[in-house]
């Protein structure tokens, strides 16, 4: 597949699913320590999403970090909206900003209180 078909295939991904996850694995398996983390916090917040195993094809692999022009793997969207890598997404969630964005696009997430 050209770039161009890649990047439409990851639009409509991102399009079509209120909160998208790219990452190493699935979910149910994740094979990179940053890609748990993140379901680990989405498993936590009770975030349903849908995830894209970037390691079952290369050119998602690599379109995927042409598409946002951000150079690693996982990356999370809420809403068709790039919201960032494992970091990025770990200190939102610490600092209830995750939380924020959520209810602010109007995604369901379990909003149990936070145990410190």
């Amino acid at each position: 597949m050209s770039e161009q078909e890649i990047h439409d295939w990851l639009r409509k991904q991102v399009a079509s699913n209120d909160v998208v996850l790219f990452m190493k694995g699935t979910k149910q398996f994740p094979q990179c320590g940053f890609s748990g983390q993140l379901t680990q916090i989405l498993g936590y917040l009770g975030v349903e999403y849908h995830d894209v195993n970037v390691l079952d094809d290369l050119s998602v692999r690599d379109g995927i970090k042409s598409f946002t022009n951000w150079p690693t793997i996982p990356q999370l969207y809420v809403k068709g909206e790039f919201v960032g890598g494992c970091d990025i997404i770990r200190e939102m969630f610490q600092d209830g900003e995750l939380q924020e964005l959520l209810t602010s696009k109007d995604v369901d997430y379990d909003k149990k209180p936070q145990v410190v």
